[in-house]
Formats: structure tokens, C-alpha cells, sequence
């Protein structure tokens, strides 16, 4: 896109379109549009006045959005909620008695939303203390279940840092970023209340 191009759709000049300025007696072109006397309704597009730079200028001076509102209209205009007050077609209620959408209205191909669910609703430790959504991550990057005790952490951390640890793969290095997510999650684990 041209650099002329780009400038005139800031500033709403169209240029080249043959119209006169609509103001009376100018004979400047009009490449500034502004809204119609009557506004907006009726059939079809607005039939939008056409202004010189000059006019058109003159016009945004004087034009007020509010004119012909009533006090309660206005203050619904400029309300910051403005159109979020009522529920779209999509989200909307039939009746007083509708639950809305069930799961089983929804198409799940690949799983995503079930199996989320399912983990959500994952039953806690068999000892009852709780597990946080962080808890439960990092018990995933060390590969353990959620009613693992702190032996069982200790065990799988040395194995997991003894499997990823370049030292043991002969230097190489490639494997770096799986042991630091090991250290990261057992160094928070560690001191999670459901391992104290």
C-alpha cells in the first residue's frame, strides 16, 4: 500500500469521486462525507452529504450526537456498559425455565473439553489434602499421579534428573530444557502442602 494511500485513510478525504461540496454556493469538490440531515433509518444506505475540507470542518465544529436525546437517552449513550446490558440471540434465554445448553449439544472431536472436565473433576488425594492447579502441572512434568506421596516424589525426581542430566548422556546437552522443568516442578512440590 502507498504511503498517499494510507494518509487519506486517516483523515476520510475520497478523492476523485466528481461530487460538489454540498454546502450551498461552494463549488469545491466534496471528499468529506457526513451524515445525512435526517439520520440514520429508512431503506437501504444513508444518503450521506458530501463537504469540502473547509465545510466539512465547519460541520464537525457544529455537530452534536446528542441533539434531539432526552436526558435518560443521553446518559444510556454514555453509559460504559452501553449494549452489554441485554444477552445476544446466541446466549439468550427461551424461557424462564430453560438451563440453557447442555453438554451434549456441543461437538467434542477431539476431546478437548471432556477430558478437561474430567481432570477438573478428578478426584483429590486419598488423604484429603488438596492439590492446586500448579500442583497438578508439575506432577505431570514428573510423570506422577495425584495421590503421590513424597517418597514417590523423591524417587521419580532422582530417576528424572539421572535420565535427563548431561553428565549421564555423555555431555550432550539437548535435554536441558526437560531437566530444568524437572527441577522447577519438584522444587515446587516439595513445598506444596499436600507433600509437607
Amino acid at each position: 500500500m502507498s504511503d498517499r494511500r494510507a494518509n487519506t485513510r486517516f483523515h476520510g478525504r475520497v478523492e476523485g469521486s466528481g461530487r460538489a461540496c454540498d454546502h450551498p454556493g461552494c463549488a469545491e469538490a466534496g471528499e468529506f462525507r457526513a451524515p445525512p440531515l435526517e439520520g440514520p433509518g429508512g431503506e437501504g444506505p444513508p444518503a450521506f452529504r458530501w463537504f469540502c475540507l473547509e465545510h466539512v470542518r465547519a460541520f464537525n465544529a457544529g455537530y452534536n450526537y446528542f441533539d434531539g436525546m432526552t436526558a435518560e437517552e443521553i446518559r444510556r449513550a454514555q453509559s460504559p456498559i452501553a449494549g452489554w446490558e441485554r444477552e445476544t440471540r446466541a446466549f439468550a434465554r427461551a424461557g424462564a425455565g430453560d438451563a440453557g445448553p447442555r453438554w451434549a449439544d456441543f461437538a467434542d472431536p477431539l476431546d478437548a473439553i471432556a477430558a478437561r472436565f474430567r481432570r477438573a473433576a478428578a478426584p483429590e488425594r486419598s488423604d484429603g489434602k488438596p492439590l492446586s492447579g500448579e500442583d497438578r502441572r508439575n506432577l505431570d512434568v514428573l510423570g506422577l499421579a495425584p495421590d503421590a506421596d513424597r517418597a514417590a516424589l523423591r524417587r521419580r525426581y532422582s530417576e528424572l534428573v539421572r535420565r535427563y542430566h548431561p553428565d549421564r548422556n555423555g555431555g550432550d546437552r539437548s535435554h536441558e530444557a526437560r531437566l530444568s522443568a524437572v527441577i522447577a516442578a519438584y522444587q515446587q512440590l516439595r513445598q506444596a502442602p499436600a507433600f509437607a
